[in-house]
């Protein structure tokens, strides 16, 4: 009897390890399944040793309590990571409200695809930066400053922001209100992304709406890389811009979509004095895959503010839709800079107010300080094979005048099917130099045949010979 009893003791002890190792085991494999089912992979330029998410610093993402604190707590905290390989911050699934916040080097902000980073329209919340030099204060109060970006970074290196298409929304509605009202504490809206002084920037996989001025702002930074962004904005409120690169070398924009109210793209170097002293012109810059709406402005802008110079841009597969102008080249006289080695091929495009449209008097200026005598230097210009559909003015061609042309234009292998209601004569062209090839509607005068194709470098520049790595972040 007492034999039987410790063997019934033993049978029920095996039942219970049992019970407990296929517990445990399910539960095991039930954790091991939603880590892989949550674990996203991404391609970046790095990827990082350490790993946080925002939650663990007291973020709420209920969409109506402040995070800025969590942010840059946050961010303070994963910086010592810097030197051991670098960190990613994660942000789930949830509304976060923030004010900007500033990034910091060897780190990755990574959006879940139902996280919403809400733009704070608290203006306390936006401290204030001194104006840009190169611009002397004209696109803020020089006085009190301007706001930075609700995303800011400035003077790091090796940061990427992305994720698997979360989303930064500006709730710009308030801001276009107040600017247009005049009623601004700070006179000035913010950006949504602003890199500045910055090197090895990625930014990609994200969707940027509503912002309350320009989508993404890097400027006087290298080797940037934006991939995959899709931003959104309404096409009547204007300075809602996309992406504008400012005084920047060897950047590639590719695969983004973009509705807007202002360029979907603009390339700007600074203005008038102040970006001829700063001189840092805007140079080896890739941009293609692009689609773009834009009802009143360009698809893709090259200057007005261009004093720095701009050179070596590449443009390439590019549609428009229901866009006011393809690549537009703006300047005025006391702009100084140039604008050369343009290089575009194979747009599409589809409702085109202008398909060709050069100008070299846009009147605005940053004060009555500019030098008159500053004449930029247009030249060197190519398109070729290019499809457009619907199209009221085929080009618009005038250069600065007295004088002084745009020289070395060339366009080649281009069809251009007019609108029910379009403009007479189909070209307008002055003060202008250049070569067409195959080009229907014929060309003006200025712009004679030449059996010819437009150049288009072969060479690839740096950024496009970067390959990324295969990442993970898990929410």
């Amino acid at each position: 009897m007492e034999f039987c009893s410790k063997y019934r003791k033993y049978q029920v002890l095996q039942i219970i390890i049992s019970t407990v190792f296929i517990l445990g085991s399910s539960l095991a494999g039930s954790t091991l399944a939603e880590y892989h089912q949550n674990m996203v992979e991404y391609k970046a330029i790095n990827c990082r040793k350490h790993s946080a998410v925002l939650t663990d610093f007291g973020a709420v993402g209920d969409g109506k309590t402040s995070n800025t604190k969590a942010f840059a707590e946050a961010i303070k905290k994963l910086s010592k990571y810097a030197p051991d390989g670098g960190a990613q911050l994660i942000v789930p699934a949830g509304k976060w409200l923030t004010g900007s916040f500033n990034l910091t080097s060897h780190f990755t902000l990574f959006l879940h695809k139902d996280a919403v980073l809400l733009a704070s329209q608290d203006e306390d919340e936006w401290p204030l930066l001194t104006p840009l030099p190169s611009y002397g204060g004209v696109r803020e109060n020089a006085v009190f400053g301007r706001p930075g970006g609700l995303i800011f970074a400035s003077n790091v290196t090796d940061v990427i922001i992305t994720g698997n298409n979360g989303t930064v929304d500006g709730q710009g509605a308030v801001w276009w209100e107040k600017f247009n009202e005049k009623k601004l504490k700070k006179l000035e809206r913010p950006y949504l992304i602003e890199i500045m002084y910055s090197d090895q920037v990625q930014i990609s996989n994200i969707t940027l709406i509503n912002s309350p001025q320009w989508h993404v702002h890097p400027i006087y930074s290298s080797n940037l890389w934006i991939q995959g962004v899709t931003i959104l904005a309404p096409v009547d409120v204007p300075n809602t811009d996309g992406i504008n690169p400012d005084s920047c070398t060897n950047v590639i924009i590719e695969d983004c979509y973009i509705v807007s109210g202002d360029d979907c793209i603009a390339v700007k170097s600074g203005l008038d004095q102040y970006g001829i002293k700063v001189g840092m012109p805007m140079k080896q810059l890739v941009i293609r895959r692009i689609t773009c709406i834009s009802p009143k402005s360009a698809a893709i802008a090259l200057g007005s503010e261009m004093s720095g110079g701009i050179e070596d841009v590449r443009i390439e597969d590019i549609t428009a839709i229901n866009t006011e102008s393809a690549v537009r080249v703006k300047t005025a006289v006391g702009r100084g800079g140039y604008v050369k080695d343009i290089f575009v091929r194979r747009m599409t495009l589809k409702t085109m107010k202008y398909v060709f449209w050069m100008i070299g008097s846009y009147s605005s200026h940053a004060d009555e300080g500019y030098d008159p005598k500053a004449l930029p230097e247009i030249t060197n210009i190519n398109f070729r094979d290019i499809a457009a559909d619907n199209v009221t003015i085929p080009g618009k061609l005038e250069g600065l005048g007295e004088g002084n042309p745009f020289t070395g234009i060339c366009i080649s292998n281009v069809t251009m099917t007019l609108a029910e209601k379009h403009k007479e004569p189909a070209w307008n062209c002055t003060d202008v130099s250049g070569v067409s090839s195959n080009v229907t509607p014929m060309p003006c005068a200025a712009l004679p045949k030449k059996s010819m194709d437009c150049p288009f470098p072969e060479d690839k520049l740096p950024i496009e010979k970067v390959r990324l790595q295969t990442c993970s972040a898990t929410s």
